[in-house]
């Protein structure tokens, strides 16, 4: 068993007239088309068995950004799998500006896609299999939840027996394991996971499933949980801009590993010096996310000292997206300089565990 695969998460397409400007966007939308184009052009000169996108392919779900981007897919010469993502189908309903929940579908039936479900499942290789997940529901009021409902785990209950001794490729929009400390709970960290994790990943532990593959959170991370890896895509149209490419091989009599390469787009027409700009673009946009960050639980630092303390964290989200980061801010009070230094790439023993961007993992 020997094929090649890349992963674009959160492209976040927007051509030109769909921009809009939000004064606390955190990604770089304008360069969406600019970046997905860079990164396709170099996976068409590939040999490539197929593309995985997870989620948030859309700037918004406006129907003219998916329009471009099903048109786009169906042009490459490997087969495209996606998912959707919250900003894909922001509304359970169509409105002005997007397309309802059950519209998606019907954008990407060479992508997945048989019916009319939001999930699917189909055998891709001989032996390989993606089970493709929505995990963006809504509630009776119509806000936005990161689960899965219960017909889709009826569908998965059912269908994992039947697939076990395949090699399973689960691909879904939120997190399923934690890429950040206490992700689960946290304010700012729990709207990224997934609400029924825990069910998931049981049923999916079952099943002998290995490799479970994320986007949304925008950062490089791999996440490791009794047998089960949970790879995590940055955002294209963040920093740093990243995109992989995972070489699966299976030698005669030997166990299967996953070679995993990330690569950044440094440059487009225009932003010459892409990395930088949006570098600056993360830190200039980070204050008021530090002080939140730190008047939370579990610091709960007063917003005085959070005020004093954000500044030297200016540019500490960029270098979590980045992955295989090492903290330390020696110059903090003891609780908060331990508190960010659960954020590092360290192995349990202290040494690092530089596996979020170039790694090969042995299943």
């Amino acid at each position: 068993m020997n094929f090649r695969f890349a992963i674009i998460s959160d492209p976040h397409v927007a051509v030109p007239h769909t921009i809009w400007n939000h004064p606390h966007r955190f990604h770089l939308v304008e360069v969406s088309i600019l970046a997905l184009e860079r990164v396709l052009n170099h996976l068409e000169q590939l040999n490539l068995d197929f593309l995985l996108l997870p989620g948030d392919l859309t700037q918004d779900g406006e129907p003219d950004n998916h329009n471009w981007l099903q048109k786009r897919l169906q042009s490459l010469p490997f087969p495209v799998y996606v998912v959707p993502g919250n900003h894909d189908i922001p509304s359970l309903s169509p409105t002005e500006r997007t397309i309802g929940f059950q519209e998606f579908p019907s954008y990407y039936r060479h992508c997945g896609y048989g019916e009319d479900h939001l999930y699917y499942s189909q055998e891709i290789l001989p032996g390989v299999r993606i089970i493709a997940l929505n995990s963006n529901q809504f509630n009776g009021e119509g806000k936005q939840l990161g689960c899965l409902d219960e017909a889709q785990l009826t569908w998965l209950e059912e269908l994992l027996p039947q697939v076990k001794d395949q090699l399973l490729l689960v691909m879904i929009h939120h997190n399923v394991i934690e890429h950040l400390p206490g992700q689960t709970h946290h304010e700012l960290g729990q709207r990224y996971m997934l609400d029924n994790a825990p069910l998931l990943l049981k049923m999916l532990r079952s099943a002998h499933c290995q490799l479970i593959f994320t986007g949304h959170l925008h950062v490089q991370d791999v996440a490791y949980d009794q047998g089960i890896y949970e790879i995590t895509t940055g955002s294209l149209v963040s920093y740093p801009h990243p995109y992989r490419i995972i070489e699966v091989k299976r030698p005669p009599h030997s166990s299967l590993t996953l070679n995993v390469t990330s690569h950044r787009v440094d440059s487009v027409p225009g932003w010459e010096n892409l990395g930088a700009i949006s570098r600056q673009w993360l830190g200039d946009r980070s204050f008021p996310f530090m002080v939140k960050l730190l008047t939370a639980s579990p610091l709960k630092v007063s917003v005085e000292e959070a005020e004093k303390l954000a500044p030297f964290l200016r540019d500490f989200w960029s270098d979590v997206a980045a992955g295989d980061g090492l903290f330390d801010f020696p110059d903090f009070p003891p609780p908060i300089r331990q508190y960010f230094q659960q954020f590092s790439a360290i192995k349990a023993d202290g040494t690092p565990a530089l596996i979020d961007n170039q790694a090969v993992l042995n299943l």
